[in-house]
């Protein structure tokens, strides 16, 4: 089920595309797109300015302009078009719209529609990139989600093509619309992450790959260089637990270093392993040369919308004693999960595994509230992501729940509405313009979707 406050938050706004003409829109086959190389390479050109507290683009070569947030603006035609999902009070798709039901305003100003199209015609195809963290996702959510993720490649159009980025900031397949290479790829994942967890694996010999956790660099990476000016419709379905965050550049923080209801002996013991890391590491490096602030500049400047999808247990809009009742749920479900993991059939294993918990003071009413402050600050984050590009934000609280989110992902894509107009103003300034979509005669209904965009700048 969709969440309401974020919902509410994407009302009111568009998707907006910078297209070279009203041709684009009726193109058969899109040409054949250029090889994607060195695939993060953009990362390595952000630097990190504490003045600014962002982050600045060192060096920019010829491939990196021919891709990311330019595109959106680098083109000589004023035409922009704008993907939207119109949904009644509650939250229902609304469809069978014509263009005559909207009313487009620029900064204020009414525009023309020119152009009118339902979000599952196959003259507009799709550019879709899954990005999935299998770094540390619990095994059963990871494989339902898997399984699901396969039925939305079955659903892609003839035309629409897709990638899959990990945690790890690779691409491990390029766009394509071959539907068994991307199913392929994505069992591929499974069978890492199942031998990841095994024991023997590593001392058998077995090659395989453990996820970095690294999603929103991976995100960073795909808005600023799998799209191209072509990419009619380009969408990210972003899979992840979002814990990243805690190390990027300014990251937010909870109160304490440390859970505060832990023993005294286990309190000194992480004093000690503090104090022993910061002398090896005077001058800490960080894992990314961005914030996530950069990071919300990055999708408000991009045309992608963006589904995230959360394997975990729902705390944001909850209140603090459903908070509790959550975590407690969480924990249980996480101590299971080791003890399945480790000691399948060893009760000795098992106790053991319990015996830590206790000693931690996990289920302690201050440890469980502390852990869940970071999941909101992560789960946060998440959410807002999401909601500047007019997508929406879904919880996988049970493995099973993956097939729906799957399909509602798909549904939604489905039934957008693609909006086209020359603007009056005819200013290549670059700077940013707020749009807003209504419905004649149905104030009622609700438009998602992004509420600005930027137009060329020179």
């Amino acid at each position: 089920m969709r969440r309401k406050s974020h919902l509410l938050f994407s009302l009111i706004s568009i998707v907006v595309v910078c297209l070279p003409s009203l041709n684009a829109f009726a193109q058969s086959p899109p040409k054949k797109r250029p090889e994607l190389k060195q695939f993060g390479s953009s990362l390595k050109r952000l630097k990190w300015d504490p003045t600014l507290k962002q982050a600045v683009q060192t060096k920019q070569d010829e491939k990196t302009d021919s891709l990311n947030e330019g595109d959106v603006v680098r083109i000589d035609t004023n035409l922009v078009t704008s993907d939207i999902l119109v949904v009644d009070d509650k939250g229902r798709l609304v469809q069978n719209l014509t263009r005559d039901d909207f009313l487009v305003t620029e900064d204020g100003q009414a525009q023309e529609v020119g152009y009118f199209l339902r979000g599952d015609s196959e003259s507009r195809p799709r550019t879709i990139v899954l990005i999935i963290d299998y770094s540390g996702c619990y095994a059963p959510f990871l494989r339902r989600s898997i399984d699901a993720a396969k039925v939305m490649v079955d659903k892609l159009a003839p035309h629409d093509v897709m990638a899959i980025v990990t945690d790890d900031v690779e691409m491990i397949v390029n766009f394509t619309n071959d539907k068994n290479k991307l199913k392929k790829k994505l069992e591929w994942l499974w069978e890492n992450h199942h031998m990841r967890l095994g024991a023997l694996a590593g001392t058998l010999g077995i090659d395989f790959k453990i996820g970095k956790g690294l999603t929103y660099s991976a995100l960073m990476a795909t808005l600023k260089e799998a799209f191209i000016h072509e990419d009619l419709r380009p969408i990210i379905v972003f899979q992840t637990d979002g814990n990243q965050i805690f190390g990027l550049r300014d990251a937010p923080t909870v109160n304490s270093a440390f859970q505060p209801d832990l023993p005294d002996e286990l309190k000194a013991e992480h004093q000690r392993l503090l104090e022993k890391w910061k002398k090896k590491n005077p001058n800490p490096t960080f894992s990314t040369e961005f914030s996530v602030a950069d990071v919300y500049r990055a999708v408000e400047k991009s045309r992608a919308t963006i589904y995230t999808v959360v394997p975990g247990f729902q705390l944001i809009e909850r209140t603090p004693d459903q908070q509790l009742k959550v975590m407690r749920k969480k924990t249980e479900f996480e101590m299971a999960s080791f003890e399945e993991m480790y000691a399948p059939s060893e009760i000795l294993a098992r106790k053991q595994v319990r015996d830590s918990y206790e000693k931690r003071r996990a289920f302690s009413p201050q440890n469980l509230m502390w852990a869940a402050q970071r999941e909101i600050v992560m789960q946060d984050a998440l959410a807002t992501v999401a909601a500047k590009t007019g997508g929406w934000t879904e919880f996988l609280e049970n493995p099973e729940d993956a097939d729906g989110v799957y399909n509602r992902i798909m549904t939604d894509i489905n039934h957008r509405y693609i909006i086209g107009y020359y603007p009056t103003n005819k200013a290549h300034d670059g700077a940013r313009r707020k749009i807003s979509i209504q419905l004649k005669g149905h104030p009622d209904y609700y438009v998602l979707g992004r509420s600005s965009y930027y137009p060329p700048a020179h």
